[in-house]
């Protein structure tokens, strides 16, 4: 069936595409006129649709795929303003993006969470320490140059809004869902890195979103899986976790993200979440910090919101509570039936609606997405993954490494000259690639190294062997990947495993490198020597191994305290080794 859209909307779409100019020659007075125009254009259901934001998976597909077909009528029949795309290769992301800014009537806002660089969500983008590494450098220029080669990379594949960077202080060390997301725990210190973060991706043209509002940092509740309660005062709150946000305001971000949390004594009500509280979306966020950009929602089929309200109603509520854009609803149609409803109700005022979507159409429009919606596939294997971004990359990954402690003096010997090693691997579901850059990079660097495995499923025969091989082995490296996993409600290392470790970390010559969260540590409080290099990407593994081989210096310090020994801001140093140079 052919698509059918408003000749009204047609002709103003066509003239915007026609008479747009880039943003330094607009005429302010002019466009205001035209997105009036435009706006007074839409019916109702056109204008709630705009600010509805689904996801679409970023893998292949073909055209006539059918779940993709499912995004194309949301773009063409229900004509919602925009997607989030996620997980793919920088092509396949672009041909779909391309395909369905083609069948809309209006140009599409693309957003994507790319947290720590496109390489999050686009597969062969330039990979980049977490923000906690980047906060272990101390550099604001290197979270300004993360924003600025995430936003080259990200508009390459039509991506114009990043779900980045994250605000929340992360002040909780058994918080499931941040950890390393977080730039650390300082106010300050997270402040300054995320207005860098900012500055980085909208200097360069992708918007940011400072997230997740008021602040996630302090909570041990999974929102995905259920409403997290803070019980902190509004003291506590203005002095630690806004403090980031007030940053990111002063730093002209564009969007900020909600939280699915309750402010138990901030809040108007102490069970409802964040995102559907006007107290805290337009009383602290609009009146008290002064923000006027949009403000989006965290999404909206989690069960932190979803649970209490349902998905239709959760929609309403968060809009109600001055929440712009809403994504993610389980149910696009049924979330614009719900919406539309509470319009015609009187529930929603027209004038409230209008102030959202003119919010949108002036974002599309001073992004240039009248003049163009849809990138040249042809240059984005120029652009996504370049070589001249990779020594950028490197250079901040060698500089996030910190050494916590090395009493033992493992390390120090392994960066003196080549050693026989036993290098024993955890993950969690990347278990069978986790270490595997390590081993290669070690090997490369003249060690003897021997590989053994550990899962979460471990028996006493794996923890046997593992005893038998570090017997017989002079040296060992324990490389453990415990990352944040979405719905998964804890972050830590399993029991028999963290036992395990904690008795060997007590040999003098046994490592324990975290290519994780740096809390493992307070797990396993006996080892000797502890080295954190943030993630278990090939680039943070080549980090680690050029650290412990002395092929690099290190130089990083604690973005975080891991109590009682290691305040913030701790870390040892320790040079480039001679016979390296």
């Amino acid at each position: 069936m052919p698509r059918r859209h408003s000749p009204r909307l047609l002709l103003f779409v066509l003239g915007l595409a026609l008479g747009a100019t880039p943003l330094a020659a607009q005429d302010t007075r002019r466009d205001s006129l035209t997105i009036a125009r435009l706006l007074d254009s839409l019916p109702l259901r056109a204008k709630v649709a705009q600010l509805v934001m689904p996801w679409v998976a970023g893998s292949y597909a073909a055209f006539d795929d059918s779940a993709f077909a499912v995004a194309q009528r949301w773009v063409d029949s229900l004509q919602l303003g925009g997607i989030i795309v996620s997980i793919g290769s920088p092509v396949d992301v672009a041909v779909k993006l391309n395909r369905l800014q083609q069948r809309s009537p209006l140009p599409l806002l693309v957003a994507a969470d790319l947290e720590s660089g496109a390489s999050f969500r686009l597969n062969g983008a330039t990979p980049f320490p977490t923000n906690m590494g980047v906060a272990a450098t101390g550099s604001d220029q290197d979270a300004y140059d993360i924003g600025r080669i995430t936003a080259i990379e990200g508009r390459a594949v039509g991506i114009h809004l990043a779900f980045a960077p994250d605000a929340d202080v992360n002040n909780n060390p058994a918080n499931p869902v941040i950890n390393t997301r977080s730039f650390g725990e300082d106010p300050a210190m997270v402040g300054r890195l995320v207005a860098a973060s900012i500055r980085g991706l909208q200097d360069n043209g992708m918007l940011a979103t400072a997230k997740h509002f008021p602040g996630h940092g302090d909570t041990e509740t999974d929102s995905h899986l259920a409403l997290p309660v803070i019980s902190a005062q509004w003291s506590r709150l203005d002095s630690i976790e806004l403090v980031p946000f007030r940053a990111a305001v002063d730093a002209g971000v564009a969007m900020v993200m909600s939280a699915h949390l309750a402010m138990k004594r901030v809040g108007s009500d102490p069970k409802a979440p964040a995102t559907l509280d006007p107290a805290i979306l337009t009383g602290v966020l609009r009146d008290s910090l002064k923000f006027d950009g949009m403000v989006v929602t965290d999404a909206l089929d989690m069960a932190g919101v979803v649970s209490a309200y349902g998905g239709a109603e959760a929609v309403v509520r968060a809009f109600l509570a001055g929440s712009d854009l809403l994504l993610m609803p389980a149910d696009p149609a049924a979330a614009v039936n719900a919406m539309v409803d509470a319009v015609e109700s009187g529930r929603i005022s027209y004038e409230r609606l209008d102030r959202s979507v003119r919010r949108l159409l002036w974002t599309k429009l001073r992004l240039g997405l009248f003049t163009r919606r849809t990138v040249p596939l042809d240059s984005v294997s120029e652009i996504v993954g370049s070589s001249r971004f990779l020594p950028t990359a490197r250079d901040i990954a060698q500089r996030s490494v910190v050494l916590v402690s090395d009493s033992g003096g493992a390390i120090d010997s392994l960066r003196a000259g080549p050693r026989k090693i036993a290098l024993v691997t955890y993950g969690e579901e990347n278990a069978y690639t986790v270490g595997n850059t390590l081993l290669r990079q070690l090997r490369a660097a003249g060690h003897t190294v021997t590989l053994f495995r550990l899962f979460g499923a471990s028996g006493p025969a794996s923890l046997d062997s593992v005893r038998s091989l570090v017997r017989k082995t002079p040296y060992t490296v324990f490389a453990l990947s415990v990352k944040v996993t979405t719905s998964k409600g804890t972050i830590a290392l399993p029991e028999h495993i963290a036992k395990l470790i904690d008795l060997l970390g007590t040999r003098p010559r046994t490592a324990v490198v975290s290519i994780g969260s740096p809390y493992v540590i307070l797990q396993t409080p006996r080892i000797r020597s502890y080295l954190i290099a943030w993630s278990a990407s090939p680039l943070m593994e080549w980090a680690a191994a050029r650290a412990l081989a002395g092929q690099s210096a290190i130089t990083g310090h604690l973005p975080v305290s891991l109590p009682p020994k290691y305040p913030l801001g701790h870390g040892l140093m320790r040079p480039l080794a001679t016979s390296t140079q």
